[in-house]
């Protein structure tokens, strides 16, 4: 058996790439696995919602295989990659043509895209479930949304995989810290990755600035780039309190020594877009306690392993609430860091991760033998 493996892959600047480098390591040691191939046995297609996955979504839709969805939303992945009429076209498609007209106005009014729950709430997923031999989702949200739109589909749900990385010393998260100007005592929060809307970063900051009035000693840093230069602007009178330190997108080694320097996570996601965030997984694995929005989407995370933040109204005292809290007991940050780290030690590994990939792959094999490419359906899409 050839498996097919379609992704990005480092130094692709995104989280799916190194998730599926680890994987792809795992794959080549049960067996033959092709970057790309022309023909293959069997398909594995990472799928997230920005256009560095245009190539591999045509292609699953000309020789369907096993569709892994990163973001159980791609309604934003349709904004970027098609014009007005196809887009309308795609979301009645998914939606019925008496939701044309919600279409249209999704389409004008996709400026407020990364902010408006109604391009997380129509995430246009039907072609690509209804064409796959099997869809991979990594929680329960998504494989409740992945029905909605296609209740014939065939979905797996596999734990998000955690690949251990090598840790930096304890010197070296020091001189991390040092490098900063984080004084000794401080208590560092993180927020990394790709900043967009959804992770609601002028809240945390807000937050924050309500906070250290009183307890002066809890701190922030934030790490990456923004998508977004009008959320950018928004943040900047913010990021620059003197209890914000700010870094650009982290490479690896850079992130994981990020990542060891501070004494907890803020990752947050509102709207969800049904993803399982590699970060969150990340920072559980090496025993930080992470902060999560609380939905379904983490609803595999067992209580006292994560920090849950309550959204809408609520999120403001919750943030701030927890973020006193984290500061003020040391013992239990360290707490529910170790329940973290065991959590995804036993849950989510490599090895068990791999198998499930394995196993699928082989069961798709197995009852679609080799057919001949595919067009792509042509209704309603120009990709």
């Amino acid at each position: 058996m050839t498996v097919g493996f379609y992704s990005p892959l480092p130094p692709a600047r995104t989280g799916v790439a190194d998730y599926a480098a680890a994987l792809l390591s795992y794959l080549r040691r049960r067996g033959r696995v092709e970057i790309a191939p022309a023909r293959c046995d069997v398909a594995l297609y990472h799928l997230g919602n920005n256009t560095q996955h245009a190539a591999f979504y045509r292609q699953s839709l000309e020789q369907p295989g096993v569709a892994v969805l990163h973001d159980a939303a791609l309604n934003h992945f349709y904004l970027g990659q098609l014009d007005e009429a196809s887009y309308t076209e795609e979301f009645v498609y998914n939606y019925g043509k008496w939701n044309r007209g919600l279409g249209c106005d999704l389409w004008r009014g996709r400026a407020a895209s990364g902010s408006d729950p109604r391009y997380f709430d129509f995430p246009m997923l039907r072609r690509v479930a209804e064409r796959a031999l099997a869809v991979v989702v990594h929680n329960p949200a998504a494989a409740a949304t992945v029905r909605h739109h296609a209740p014939g589909a065939r979905i797996v749900e596999i734990p998000h995989l955690f690949l251990p990385p090598e840790p930096p010393s304890a010197a070296q998260a020091l001189r991390f810290r040092q490098r900063l100007g984080v004084p000794p005592g401080a208590c560092l929060f993180g927020v990394f990755g790709y900043l967009r809307e959804p992770k609601r970063l002028l809240q945390v900051l807000d937050a924050f600035a309500a906070v250290t009035q009183e307890v002066p000693q809890a701190m922030l840093l934030v790490a990456g780039d923004f998508v977004s230069s009008d959320l950018e602007r928004a943040a900047t009178q913010l990021l620059a309190a003197p209890h914000v330190r700010r870094l650009p997108y982290l490479p690896t080694a850079e992130f994981w020594l990020a990542a060891s320097a501070v004494d907890g996570c803020i990752n947050l996601r509102y709207p969800a877009a049904g993803e399982t965030s590699g970060i969150t997984i990340r920072l559980m694995g090496i025993g930080k306690p992470v902060m999560v929005t609380t939905s379904p989407e983490c609803q595999r995370f067992p209580e006292g392993a994560v920090v849950r933040v309550a959204p809408g109204l609520a999120e403001h005292q919750s943030l701030c609430d927890h973020i006193v809290l984290l500061t003020s007991m040391s013992d239990v940050t360290r707490e529910i860091g170790l329940r973290a780290a065991g959590h995804i030690q036993s849950c989510h590994g490599l090895d068990s991760a791999g198998s499930l990939y394995w196993d699928l792959l082989c069961e798709c094999c197995a009852s679609s033998p080799p057919a001949p490419l595919h067009s792509a359906p042509s209704r309603g899409s120009r990709l």
